[in-house]
């Protein structure tokens, strides 16, 4: 037989165990940004002709990966406020008002995806009002 108790502990694994894969998969995302950076970052200084050297990639790693944190979390945050449960292009848009260049970035990208999205709006039926459904006799005017 259960015991409340028992009903407690096990829901409360539950939640250690979702942020200790939580803390598992930032530390992998976290892993491959700095492979990204280090990728990016070795490939432009080669193609300048410069070294660069390994604490500094790992700083710029650490850097965008509490950048991109920060966004997801304004991102949310703004969705949230209003009053959706998921994110749209809008609120993307939202999270980079600090920086003017990024945002216009990122509102010419929009509109190129809206440009390649097939039209999927319909046109709305005008409703007929109560009004217009009667039909209107002539009136005959007596001499």
């Amino acid at each position: 037989m259960e015991t409340l108790g028992d009903g407690i502990g096990s829901a409360g694994e539950s939640d250690k165990e979702r942020e200790e894969e939580a803390a598992e998969e930032a530390a992998l995302l976290r892993d491959r940004l700095r492979l990204s950076v280090i990728s990016i970052a070795s490939s432009h200084a080669k193609t300048l002709g410069m070294t660069i050297s390994e604490p500094v990639v790992a700083c710029i790693a650490d850097l965008s990966f509490k950048q991109a944190e920060q966004m997801g979390r304004d991102v949310e945050l703004f969705a949230q406020h209003a009053g959706r449960k998921s994110v749209n292009m809008e609120d993307v848009i939202l999270s980079a008002h600090r920086n003017e260049h990024l945002m216009g970035l990122l509102r010419d990208f929009a509109q190129e995806l809206k440009g390649k999205e097939p039209c999927t709006e319909r046109k709305r039926k005008k409703k007929a009002w109560k009004n217009d459904n009667k039909v209107q006799e002539p009136i005959e005017m007596l001499d």
